[in-house]
């Protein structure tokens, strides 16, 4: 395996290591979702939400997407959503 895509595979797990990321991924497996919807459902002041994304989306884990006054973001693909929720079964069997 070349350095380079393990690299890149260290810096993607350290994108999704924060709760708050980790939630956020959780919130937008189920659906698209802008700033202020984040905000409500995770009860998270809308600076660190931002933040957060920002982070999430340098990854490549998410995209934005203006739509009006609004930015709309999603998932890149569902396999990062498929690490998250086996990362939380996993937490979860384990209790």
């Amino acid at each position: 395996m070349p350095s380079g895509v393990l690299a890149d595979a260290g810096e993607l797990l350290r994108a999704l290591a924060a709760p708050v990321r980790i939630a956020i991924v959780l919130q937008l497996r189920a659906a698209d979702r802008c700033v202020h919807e984040l905000v409500d459902e995770l009860d998270v002041a809308q600076p660190l939400i931002s933040q957060h994304l920002r982070v999430l989306k340098t990854a490549g884990v998410v995209q934005g997407e203006r739509r009006g006054r609004e930015v709309v973001y999603r998932l890149v693909d569902d396999h990062l959503a498929h690490i998250v929720v086996d990362a939380v079964a996993h937490v979860q069997e384990g209790k």
